[in-house]
């Protein structure tokens, strides 16, 4: 779950969200026979507005100059009045986040950012835009940019982008069970438990914004299974309720390595290589 939370999405669809998350809150103690994790979630609250108030930023800068640039240069323009065309577009939106999806897991300067989305250790719908405040940060637009040399308007392919970012809403509840003959086909709840899922089987699992095509084609797909407790959150829990710390600590983290790194070199791998790779000692360290 991420790109950048579109403020475009308007008032009336952020109202849904809410009532659903006080439905949810309300069933949460009657199903899990435990309170309802609200100072998770207003932590996953607070980062939203933030992640929100950023995003205009972001739009500014990249749907301003990095798209518009990249768009003056496109080598068609497709043609939106085709239905094959949004077929097209809505295909390759999804190949896109994929692999921006994929990426940010395995690219630690990209985790860094994305590594808020997962920190929650309960998995709720208020967790949802539990978002970084650096949208532009993620990288994500980068992957985009193809689609818009290719000939897709730049503010199409966002306005379908976030209408999969808010797709994914109601992926984020453990109160929705399997569904039966569409799941592998498209993202539910029980696929994205998976992959917010800290088990060793299930990490890096289950990229897919709606449709689970990729994961399959790709490997990357696992199913729910109802015998294993998901351990949800970070490898490493994190603890804080500070929203300042839960947006940069992993940046913060990412700094102190690099600066205690030994060797340049050790530098690239740390922004480049998986989450939790680390130099090995030099001679004569400890």
């Amino acid at each position: 779950m991420e790109l950048f939370l579109n403020p475009g999405l308007g008032i009336p669809l952020y109202g849904i969200f809410a009532l659903a998350i006080f439905v949810e809150a309300y069933l949460y103690r009657r199903r899990r026979g435990k309170p309802y994790p609200w100072a998770e979630s207003g932590v996953s609250i607070i980062l939203a507005i933030a992640h929100g108030l950023t995003g205009f930023i972001t739009q500014a800068v990249i749907i301003g100059i990095f798209a518009a640039a990249v768009w003056h240069w496109r080598i068609y323009t497709m043609p939106m009045d085709r239905w094959w065309a949004w077929v097209l577009l809505i295909l390759l939106e999804e190949f896109a986040y994929y692999w921006y999806h994929r990426s940010a897991h395995r690219i630690e300067f990209m985790w860094a950012n994305h590594r808020v989305h997962h920190s929650p250790n309960e998995l709720t719908l208020a967790s949802a835009y539990r978002l970084a405040c650096t949208p532009i940060l993620s990288l994500a637009w980068l992957f985009f940019m193809p689609i818009v040399w290719i000939g897709f308007a730049p503010l199409t392919l966002f306005a379908v982008a976030g209408l999969n970012l808010a797709y994914q809403f109601w992926l984020h509840s453990t109160l929705i069970p399997r569904l039966g003959p569409i799941e592998g086909i498209l993202n539910t709840p029980s696929a994205h438990r998976v992959h917010h899922g800290s088990n060793l089987e299930y990490l890096d699992k289950n990229y897919g914004g709606i449709v689970m095509i990729f994961d399959r084609l790709f490997g990357t797909y696992v199913a729910e299974d109802p015998t294993i407790e998901i351990r949800y959150g970070l490898v490493t829990p994190e603890n804080s309720g500070n929203p300042v710390w839960v947006a940069f600590g992993g940046y913060l983290k990412l700094i102190r390595e690099l600066w205690q790194a030994p060797r340049w070199r050790d530098r690239l791998d740390l922004l480049i290589k998986p989450p939790g790779w680390a130099p090995a000692p030099t001679a004569g360290g400890s």
